[in-house]
C-alpha cells in the first residue's frame, strides 16, 4: 500500500503537468510540417568506404571545430565542387563552411550527421543541398518519393539536433540538357515533394536552379559540362540568389 496521501498525489499530478506542459511544445517546435512521402523502408544511415570521401568526411569534422563558422553548407558534390573563386568572393565573406562530400547520397549524409559533422560549435544557420544522388543510374537509382523521404530524414535530424538554428532548403538543380529527360523530371519530382517541408521560419525552402536554364528551359554545356555538374559560370549564376537568401532568411541568426 503507497503511504502517499492526497496532498502527495496532488503535488506529483501537479509536477507531470507542468513537465508536459513545456515539454510537449519544445517537440513541437522540431517537428515537420510535412508528412513522409513514402512508406518504403530508407536505407540505413551508412558511411562511405572510398578514401576520397573518408578524408573528406574527416577534413569536415576537424573544420567545424577549428574553423569559424556562421552557416554549414551540407551536400555533395555539387557543394563540394563550389567554384573555388565564387566560393571565396561569394559564401566565404558570409561565414559558410562547406561540407559536401563527392557522391553522397542521403543515407551518407545522415550517417556524417551522426558521427561528427555536426560535432562543433552549432552553427546559426544550415543550408541543405543533397538528394540528386538518390536519383542516380548505377545500382541505387531510387523514385522521387523516397529520394524526398531521404532528404525528409536527413531534416528531421537537423531540426532535432539544432533547433535554434534556420535551415535553407534548396531544391534540387536541374540535370540532364532538356526538360524531358529522365533526370531533370525527377529533381522537378522531388522538388514538389520537399517544398512542403518548408514554414518560411525554421526551415525556409527555395527553387533557385531555374537561373541555371535557357529560355528554353535547356541546361547548356557551358553552364553544365556534364549536366550535373557546373561551370564557374553556373555558379556565378547562382551566387547571387544563394547570396540574398543567406542575407535576409539567415542573417542575424
Amino acid at each position: 500500500m503507497s503511504g502517499r496521501g492526497p496532498v502527495g498525489t496532488a503535488l506529483i499530478v501537479a509536477a507531470l503537468l507542468v513537465i508536459l506542459r513545456f515539454a510537449a511544445p519544445a517537440a513541437g517546435q522540431t517537428a515537420l510540417p510535412c508528412a513522409p512521402f513514402t512508406q518504403q523502408p530508407l536505407a540505413a544511415p551508412a558511411p562511405r568506404e572510398a578514401g576520397a570521401a573518408v578524408r573528406r568526411f574527416e577534413l569536415i569534422n576537424r573544420r567545424v571545430k577549428s574553423l569559424p563558422h556562421r552557416i554549414l553548407f551540407l551536400g555533395d558534390s555539387i557543394t563540394e565542387r563550389f567554384d573555388p573563386e565564387v566560393w571565396r568572393r561569394n559564401m566565404m565573406p558570409r561565414g559558410v563552411l562547406n561540407a559536401g562530400v563527392n557522391g553522397d547520397r542521403t543515407e551518407h549524409l545522415l550517417w556524417r550527421l551522426e558521427h561528427g559533422n555536426l560535432a562543433g560549435p552549432p552553427p546559426a544557420g544550415i543550408v541543405l543541398l543533397i538528394g540528386t544522388n538518390d536519383l542516380t543510374n548505377g545500382g541505387h537509382g531510387r523514385s522521387p518519393a523516397v529520394a524526398a523521404e531521404g532528404i525528409r530524414a536527413d531534416l528531421g535530424y537537423l531540426r532535432r539536433h539544432l533547433p535554434a538554428a534556420r535551415i535553407l532548403l534548396l531544391g534540387l538543380w536541374p540535370r540532364g540538357a532538356a526538360p524531358a529527360d529522365r533526370l531533370r523530371r525527377a529533381t522537378v519530382a522531388v522538388n514538389r515533394l520537399i517544398q512542403t517541408c518548408g514554414d518560411d521560419r525554421a526551415i525556409v525552402y527555395a527553387d533557385i536552379g531555374d537561373v541555371l536554364l535557357d529560355p528554353e528551359g535547356r541546361l547548356t554545356r557551358a553552364i553544365s559540362p556534364d549536366l550535373l555538374h557546373f561551370s564557374r559560370r553556373g555558379y556565378e549564376r547562382l551566387a547571387p540568389l544563394l547570396d540574398a537568401l543567406l542575407d535576409s532568411r539567415l542573417a542575424g541568426r
